[in-house]
């Protein structure tokens, strides 16, 4: 007895002294952890400002911003806001901002930076954040005080004192053969713990099943799925990181993509087959991901030699030049293909979708079609799948039946939907008759994305008006006949570098290239926009606000050219024939206005532009106008931010396309208003050249940060997380059926995370 005693006392006191010896890490560790919270802190307020104050400062009214910055601070912690300018002078700041800071004793640089100084006693972390207006563009300071985190130290310091005094009072009172008892039980629970986790056995050796078990357990794999996320957030997306990303978080896992649009086409000519790649955004967004991490991509097989090239499995592998992955075709017949596609698909679904005054055309004939196509390319699922629970991304409005498709099948599948277009409103939606069938198919993915939460949030709406379901708002999922659907934004891009820059000349090579073929002189400024021939795009209103400008401003004309690449597509659809003739009726009349034999304004460009061509004329360019009039992302905004490596030239976007979100840096314009976009016409083209440079440089971030990569490894690192749920599900569900949902929702896998 006095042995144990001597052991449990001996145990008491080595544990007293480690924690005594810690304990003067206690303070350090609140108060960096402090200061990490004020960065993030700092972070939110910039961004939840970052527009409101680039707009007063285009303004230049200096008591609107003194107000704002006075509205900010002071709070609990923020002590001052103010703006550097460029020359490196306090232009605006709050009242309490220390009279001996200067600009030139805060870090500026052309990314966001925190640094700490020492004012009357106080230690202040002041943040930098650089912030681009059309009048001014400086540097946003944030100043928060530090004191609290001395106060937090000491009570750290405090607690640990009394937990101490505690642990003492409690060990000296326990009897000698319990506590011997407890301690070796939980020595043995966390080494079988740590080792059950070191063997990747989610469910345990089998030895330990007591609960004091699992929950270390628990508690190790959910630290481990956090240091994973946190990492993931600062790695530099690539295909290397991809294929590094998906052998640890999804080992062996095959993944099968669908789309309608095939990546590669074979067509007959004159000389043989020849190969072609669509100018398609999604195609351009989805191929470097599947060279990355290869699988199964099955599309519609539309060229004219398809059927020649492929094996009899109807399956051939591509890139021709170094193959990575496997095109699987689906054959259509043109019945199909016209009721399916440019019935259904786009003259039903695209207009609808597209808030653009283009009437939708529901036909039942078109549906039946449409249904029956979705049937097929689920067929195809099935048959390549080799394994019962693949990973499965669906793409766009061509398959809305097929998840539900899919799961009826493959209920283990983990399947993630990706709409490249934008969801409308829920009472735009209730016009379409099948309304609750195609929402019924959508939620039969595991997840299903959107570019913006926007677009996210009006699939809810419309969910929640619509279809019997059980909504949590707060997880953004939707349950129905036991399957939940969690509904996420995904910001699609391109990848970065862009392979079309690879073999790009110089700028001034490629501006002396298009100026040939084009005709024009070295002295006249060159616009671009770049598009299949769509409604949404907005060609018409770009060419009227052409218009606009050489009207208002006819010191320009003879010195800007505006070159406007539009590539045919659905041509079988009147509306877009009718499009392509009226750009073409408007194109000859704004030329004849404004031009004469030497001098043609607009440049129309009916044809397909290849990958390299179209950065050759984005390099060649001043500036680049994309006013879709709705879309979900629009990658050509980012195309030409990537294509200026020179951080030069000027990006004009539409306030309805969803790259506006994040390239805030561009001139934001409204598409439907021609004499707004002529003013940023003008604007772009007497940018100074520095006002371009920090405009672009911070775009060019974003896109570089943001890329193809990351879009790809945020939806497979939440189908990662799904499947993991789905093992720990099955291996727990010994557990009461109430009690295992509790436990997943508030738990490690309440909210399914992304990297952002």
């Amino acid at each position: 007895m006095l042995a144990t005693l001597r052991y449990v006392f001996a145990t008491l006191t080595v544990l007293v002294a480690v924690i005594f010896a810690i304990s003067p890490f206690a303070g350090t560790f609140v108060e960096q952890w402090s200061r990490h919270d004020v960065e993030l802190r700092s972070t939110l307020v910039f961004n939840s400002m970052r527009d409101e104050l680039a707009n007063l400062l285009a303004v230049g009214t200096a008591a609107p911003i003194n107000n704002l910055f006075d509205r900010l601070a002071p709070d609990d912690w923020l002590l001052a806001a103010g703006f550097c300018d460029g020359n490196g002078s306090f232009r605006y700041h709050s009242k309490l901002m220390p009279a001996n800071l200067s600009c030139e004793k805060v870090a500026r640089t052309t990314s966001a930076s925190f640094s700490t100084i020492n004012s009357d006693g106080r230690n202040i972390v002041v943040s930098s954040f650089p912030i681009a207006a059309r009048k001014a563009s400086g540097h946003l300071i944030l100043l928060h005080d530090l004191t609290y985190a001395e106060q937090r130290s000491a009570q750290a310091r405090t607690w640990i004192t009394i937990a101490l005094a505690g642990v003492a009072l409690i060990g000296a009172a326990l009897a000698s053969t319990f506590a011997l008892l407890i301690v070796r039980r939980w020595i043995q629970s966390m080494r079988r713990a740590i080792e059950d986790v070191k063997a990747g056995r989610n469910g345990g050796s089998g030895e330990d099943s007591s609960v004091f078990g699992r929950q270390i357990r628990e508690a190790l794999q959910e630290l481990a799925e956090a240091r994973r996320s946190i990492d993931a957030t600062r790695v530099d997306w690539s295909p290397e990181t991809l294929h590094l990303m998906l052998e640890s978080q999804l080992p062996d896992a095959e993944i099968i993509v669908v789309s309608n649009r095939e990546p590669y086409i074979h067509n007959h000519v004159q000389d043989g087959i020849a190969l072609q790649t669509p100018a398609s955004g999604l195609v351009a967004a989805i191929e470097p991901v599947m060279r990355a991490c290869g699988g199964v991509w099955i599309a519609h097989g539309s060229g004219s030699a398809d059927r020649d090239v492929v094996d009899a499995n109807d399956r051939i592998r591509v890139p021709p030049a170094s193959p990575a992955y496997t095109l699987r075709r689906v054959w259509l017949s043109e019945r199909e293909e016209e009721g399916y596609y440019f019935g259904f698909s786009n003259e039903a679904l695209w207009p609808l979708c597209h808030i653009a005054f283009v009437r939708p055309a529901f036909r039942e004939s078109d549906w039946n079609d449409y249904r029956s196509v979705n049937a097929r390319f689920a067929a195809a699922v099935v048959e390549e799948a080799k394994r019962p629970d693949p990973i499965i991304l669906v793409q766009d409005y061509h398959f809305a039946l097929l998840p539900k498709m899919i799961r009826e099948r493959l209920p283990d599948a983990t399947i993630v939907t990706f709409w490249h277009i934008p969801w409308p409103n829920a009472e735009t939606f209730g016009i379409c008759p099948w309304k609750g069938e195609i929402i019924a198919g959508l939620l039969g993915s595991s997840v299903l994305g959107f570019h913006t939460q926007f677009h996210c949030n009006n699939f809810i709406e419309t969910v929640d008006r619509f279809i019997e379901s059980r909504i949590d708002r707060e997880l953004a999922s939707v349950t129905v006949s036991g399957h939940e659907t969690f509904v996420r934004p995904y910001p699609i891009s391109i990848e970065w570098p862009p392979a079309a820059l690879a073999d790009q000349k110089s700028v001034a090579a490629c501006r002396s290239s298009v100026r040939a073929k084009l005709g024009l002189s070295e002295s006249i400024r060159i616009g671009v926009g770049v598009e299949r021939f769509d409604y949404t795009k907005g060609i018409i209103d770009r060419l009227r606000a052409v218009d606009a400008f050489l009207s208002r401003y006819p010191e320009w004309i003879g010195r800007f050219v505006f070159c406007q690449v539009a590539a045919p597509t659905r041509a079988k659809l009147a509306a877009y024939r009718n499009l392509q003739d009226e750009a073409e009726s408007v194109a000859r009349e704004i030329n004849a206005r404004h031009g004469n034999k030497d001098y043609t304004p607009i440049a129309l460009i009916v044809r397909h532009y290849g990958p390299e061509e179209v950065f050759e004329l984005f390099r060649a360019a001043d500036l680049c106008v994309v006013s879709s009039l709705h879309d979900g992302m629009n990658l050509v905004a980012k195309e030409f931010v990537a294509a200026r490596d020179d951080e030069q030239g000027v990006l004009i976007l539409s306030d309805f396309a969803g790259a506006s979100r994040e390239l805030s840096e561009a001139l934001i314009v409204n598409p439907y208003d021609h004499q707004s976009v002529s003013e940023a016409i003008k604007q772009a083209l007497l940018m100074s050249e520095t006002e371009q440079r920090d405009r672009m440089q911070l775009m060019r971030e974003v896109v570089r940060n943001r890329n193809v990569y990351r879009w790809a490894g945020q939806m497979l690192l939440d189908a990662s997380q799904l499947r993991k749920r789905q093992k720990i599900m099955l291996m727990a569900s010994q557990k009461p059926k109430e009690m295992l949902k509790d436990m997943l929702i508030n738990g490690r896998f309440g909210k399914l995370r992304q990297v952002r």
